[in-house]
């Protein structure tokens, strides 16, 4: 009996759903767009990580050495500075290394290199490349380097922690990546607040149309559930509906945007990123719509009904 009411809801959900061809093709209008703007904000969020990890990629804390200093006690404060739990890495560079790069990265400023030759030495000190798990420990790390390697300590091999001129920048990307997240959170719960109304009042056209039906339905006795099971399966629909042919849409589109993104988001690209995460996407995609579509329609027929209790 019970499996035999299932089907009957389902059955009568999916003619309620076919019968209803103009509100049913609204409904699925207005969730397409809320679907759209939820997939879009997957897609900026992509964007926005990627964006930041490459900003992040480029942020770090250098020690720089004095000349004297010799490879055994930088090798000793690098081994110091891997076994904090804040970095990730330390990249060790040594003077020839960080002459090599001095003389390429002035390769065009022939002036600088001609002042090089005329040195007897290699003036550049070795440099330790510190990279933190989080761009909000690098001043911990600097703390560590402050108390154990003081610059100031004329005796120190440390000539100097460039954390304090990079503070403001590391700081400001810290801020940046928790408003993004934040901010990027926030919307979301907006759309879906603003989705749900929409498509509630979509819903209760249908219901209004079926007023009759369900009139009937509880002369007869029917239950609660009988009553309600049909315009939650219809919701579910315009919810699977809407999700198929909103990522139909993002395939042209992401297709399109994707060299542009590319070229301007520091290398990922949205159609890599929409076919390689194309799963994760579709289930997002497909469960929002589902879940708003079927929450609209509860939400929607417990008003008609106590409208209607109370006539």
């Amino acid at each position: 009996m019970l499996w035999l009411n299932f089907k009957r809801v389902v059955r009568t959900g999916f003619v309620q759903f076919w019968r209803n061809g103009v509100v049913s093709l609204s409904a699925v209008l207005v969730m397409i767009v809320t679907l759209f703007v939820i997939g879009g904000l997957l897609f900026s969020s992509a964007l926005l990580k990627s964006s930041l990890s490459e900003i992040k990629d480029k942020v770090d804390v250098n020690v720089y050495f004095v000349t004297s200093a010799s490879e055994e006690q930088i090798l000793e404060v690098q081994k110091s500075l891997e076994a904090l739990p804040e970095v990730d890495f330390v990249e060790y560079v040594s003077r020839d290394q960080a002459l090599s790069d001095f003389i390429d990265r002035h390769a065009n400023d022939q002036k600088t290199l001609e002042a090089l030759e005329e040195l007897d030495e290699n003036p550049l000190g070795a440099v330790l490349n510190v990279k933190a798990k989080e761009t909000s420990q690098y001043e911990s790390v600097a703390q560590f380097m402050e108390a154990n390697y003081s610059s100031s300590d004329p005796n120190s091999i440390v000539e100097q922690v460039n954390y304090f001129k990079n503070k403001d920048a590391i700081e400001k990307l810290s801020q940046i990546i928790s408003a993004g997240e934040k901010l990027g959170f926030v919307i979301t719960i907006i759309f879906i607040i603003i989705s749900i109304i929409i498509t509630l009042n979509t819903i209760r056209l249908a219901m209004y149309i079926s007023k009759d039906e369900i009139h009937v339905m509880k002369l007869v006795g029917a239950s609660q559930t009988f009553i309600s099971g049909p315009f939650l399966v219809t919701g579910a629909m315009y919810g699977v509906v809407s999700s198929i042919l909103t990522l139909i849409l993002f395939w042209p589109l992401a297709y399109w945007l994707g060299p542009v993104t590319k070229s301007f988001f520091g290398g990922i690209s949205i159609f890599e990123y929409y076919i390689s995460d194309f799963g994760k996407i579709f289930l997002i995609i497909l469960c929002s719509g589902i879940i708003i579509g079927s929450v609209s329609s509860l939400l929607a027929l417990n008003r008609y009904l106590k409208y209607k209790r109370r006539k």
